[in-house]
C-alpha cells in the first residue's frame, strides 16, 4: 500500500485540478463568444437530451483505398453509405496537386450523385522538432482546405502523431495546439472544420488530446474521435469521452459486426446520438484496417448494423 499524501500535496493536487477546470470552462466561453451562443449547457442526464441525426460514411482507408472516384461514389450509393472521407494517397486521386479540369470533374461527380464529400484525410502533423517541418505540415494543411472547400466538402481531417522524446510533453501539446488555433482561422474563413484525430503515440491519450484541444481553442477546430483501444484506459470509457465530448466534430468508428472489433459500440452510440456539441456534424466513417473479401457485401451489413445502433 502506498504511503497517504501529505496535506500540503493534497492542496497543490486540488489547486492544479482547480486551475485545469477553470482553464476548460474559460475556453468553452471563448469558444461559446466566437459562435454567438453557449456551447455548454448544463448538464443533462442522456434520457434528456434532444436526439441526433447520425449518418454513416467511408472513410477511403483501407476499404476504398483500390478505388477510382466514380467507381467509390457508386459503391457508397449501392450499399447507403451517405458520405466518404477521401484520405490522401489513395487511387481516387483527390489531392491539393489535382489539376483545374480534374477538380472540376470530382465536384461534379460528388454533385451528380446522393454522396456527400464529408472531407478530406490529410495526414498533416505538428509535433516535429524541426520548426520547417511544422510550417510545411501547416502550408499543407491550408491546401487540403482550399480543396475541401473548392470540391463541396466541409473540413479536413489532420492528427497529432506522437511525441518528440527530446522535448517535453507539454510543450508538444502546446506546440500542436498553437498550429491547430492559427489553422482554425484559416478554416474558419472557407467554412471548413479542422477535424483532429485522436491518433499517435502518447497524443492519443485522452489527457494529452484535452490538453492540445484546450490549447487550440478554437471553435472550427474539433476532434475526430477514433475508437482506439486507449479511450478504455485510466478512467474509463465515459469519463474519457466525456473529456473531449465538448469539442466532438466527426467519428471514425471500425467494422460494426458481431465478432469483428471489441469496443464498448452501444455505450459509443448512447452518447453520440444526444451529442451537444457545436461542432458535431453527425458523421460517423466507417476505417478498419482489416479488408473484407467482399468490400460492398460487408459495407451492407456495416449499414444494417448501423441503422440498429443509431436509433
Amino acid at each position: 500500500m502506498s504511503a497517504p499524501k501529505s496535506a500540503n500535496a493534497l492542496s497543490k493536487s486540488h489547486r492544479r485540478t482547480f486551475i485545469a477546470n477553470s482553464l476548460l470552462v474559460a475556453g468553452a466561453v471563448r469558444a461559446s463568444n466566437a459562435l454567438g451562443g453557449a456551447v455548454y449547457a448544463q448538464p443533462k442526464t442522456l434520457a434528456s437530451r434532444a436526439p441526433v441525426a447520425l449518418k454513416l460514411g467511408l472513410v477511403t482507408y483501407q476499404w476504398g483505398k483500390d478505388m477510382a472516384l466514380k467507381d467509390l461514389i457508386a459503391t457508397c450509393e449501392q450499399t447507403q453509405f451517405e458520405g466518404v472521407e477521401l484520405r490522401s494517397t489513395h487511387r481516387h486521386g483527390v489531392e491539393p496537386s489535382m489539376s483545374a479540369e480534374a477538380r472540376r470533374e470530382a465536384k461534379k461527380l460528388f454533385a451528380d450523385s446522393k454522396v456527400v464529400l464529408v472531407g478530406l484525410g490529410s495526414a498533416c502533423e505538428y509535433h516535429a522538432v524541426d520548426q520547417g517541418v511544422v510550417k510545411k505540415n501547416i502550408e499543407e494543411t491550408k491546401a487540403f482546405l482550399d480543396l475541401s472547400a473548392e470540391l463541396g466538402g466541409s473540413g479536413v481531417k489532420v492528427r497529432p502523431n506522437g511525441l518528440p522524446k527530446e522535448v517535453p510533453v507539454e510543450k508538444t501539446l502546446e506546440q500542436i495546439g498553437e498550429a491547430l488555433h492559427g489553422l482554425g482561422d484559416y478554416a474558419a474563413k472557407l467554412g471548413q472544420q479542422i477535424r483532429v484525430e485522436v491518433h499517435g503515440a502518447g497524443t492519443q491519450e485522452i489527457p494529452n488530446m484535452r490538453k492540445i484541444m484546450e490549447v487550440a481553442n478554437h471553435p472550427s477546430v474539433v476532434v475526430c474521435w477514433n475508437c482506439n483501444p486507449t479511450d478504455l484506459q485510466g478512467a474509463g470509457f465515459e469519463a474519457n469521452y466525456d473529456a473531449l465530448s465538448p469539442w466532438m466534430g466527426t467519428v471514425h468508428i471500425h467494422d460494426l459486426r458481431p465478432g469483428k472489433v471489441n469496443y464498448p459500440w452501444d455505450k459509443l452510440f448512447e452518447r453520440l446520438r444526444v451529442c451537444e456539441a457545436k461542432g458535431f456534424t453527425g458523421w460517423c466513417l466507417l476505417e478498419d484496417g482489416a479488408t473484407p473479401s467482399d468490400i460492398p457485401a460487408a459495407m451492407r451489413e456495416n449499414h444494417t448494423v448501423f441503422t440498429q445502433m443509431k436509433r
